[in-house]
């Protein structure tokens, strides 16, 4: 699944370890998120669309098949 959650998190000047800490994950977490690696839960995908004020569908954005 690709994302939004880097450019996301350098717009708004936070590190990884802050947003880990806003979404009460771990750094590790929002690093595998980032490269793509681990597709987030659907609690904590609300949670991020949340926080940034933005829907899931604008965050995590579906590959096609």
């Amino acid at each position: 699944m690709n994302n939004r959650l880097k450019v996301l998190r350098a717009e708004r000047d936070l590190t990884q370890a802050q947003l880990a800490d806003l979404l009460n994950v771990s750094r590790q977490t929002i690093n595998a998120i980032e490269k793509g690696k681990f597709d987030p839960s659907l609690p904590l995908a609300f949670k991020a669309a949340r926080l940034f004020g933005l829907t899931i569908e604008d965050i995590f954005l579906d590959e096609p098949s």
